[in-house]
């Protein structure tokens, strides 16, 4: 007969370990995989501690293939960086990015170039002045042959009425 409420099936029967195995450190269960790595960094540190009594610390440190010739800086390898609040450095500014470096240049010029655009010394502006100039005096110019044409019929009404 099944344990728990559920229809036993062939592949899911669930086995719970006794409080004496779980004491016993004998489970069923079987290690995982940072329980195997935790065991194998143990024994290591137990061989290196018996043979570290009469070597140096050069042969202790040998290095396998090419790594022995050259040390490899990986700059994609993320060293996590733990700081403590009171060695922060708040003086120091962060180093940006080669994108964050254009974006800001690019942003200055543009700030730049719009001032210049104001005072009105770039090409740009002197054309657009320009262009300014001349439709000003196209409409002043339509403004005054308005306001010939309204008075010479006004005058045309006026000779009308008499």
């Amino acid at each position: 007969m099944g344990r728990g409420r559920f229809k036993a099936k062939p592949t899911g029967r669930r086995n719970f370990s006794t409080p004496e195995e779980m004491v016993a450190g004998s489970s069923a269960r079987p290690r995982t995989f940072k329980q195997v790595q935790q065991e194998e960094a143990e024994h290591s540190e137990e061989e290196e501690s018996e043979e570290s009594g009469g070597e140096t610390e050069q042969e202790t440190e040998k290095k396998k293939g090419i790594l022995d010739i050259s040390e490899i800086q990986n700059p994609n390898l993320a060293k996590p960086k733990n700081v403590k609040a009171r060695a922060v450095d708040v003086e120091s500014t962060p180093e940006l990015s080669r994108r964050e470096r254009e974006e800001i240049e690019r942003q200055r010029a543009h700030e730049r170039y719009m001032r210049l655009q104001e005072q009105g010394k770039t090409e740009q502006a002197r054309k657009d002045l320009e262009r300014l100039a001349l439709i000003r005096q196209q409409r002043a110019e339509a403004a005054k042959k308005r306001e010939e044409e309204k008075a010479a019929k006004e005058q045309k009404k006026a000779e009308a009425r008499k």
